[in-house]
């Protein structure tokens, strides 16, 4: 853990943090079955996320930099690293426009 908060705090102070903050443990996942909606931690542990960063980076290839320096990924960690959309992509595919 000390590794990964003095990665954060590197990140912190060299001006890339934008937000982050680790999730919380409880919560709910909401799905509709069968008409019916239902709620409860369904997540499995190999699927779970355990927090975010929000960077200030110049393009994609300087975020996938930054996670490959992340001290969990010889421990087995993923990260997805994702850009911000301006709306709900699956908004777009609603409207008849190519999702993405």
């Amino acid at each position: 853990m000390q590794q990964w908060n003095d990665w954060y705090e590197q990140l912190a102070a060299q001006g890339k943090v934008e937000q982050g903050r680790p999730l919380a443990l409880t919560g709910r996942v909401v799905a509709m079955t069968g008409g019916r909606v239902l709620d409860g931690p369904y997540a499995e542990t190999k699927e779970a996320v355990g927090g975010y960063f929000l960077l200030k980076v110049a393009d994609l290839d300087e975020a996938v930099a930054i996670a490959k320096q992340c001290p969990g990924l010889p421990l087995g960690l993923k990260v997805e690293v994702r850009p911000l959309a301006e709306q709900s992509p699956v908004l777009d595919g609603v409207r008849g426009r190519p999702a993405g």
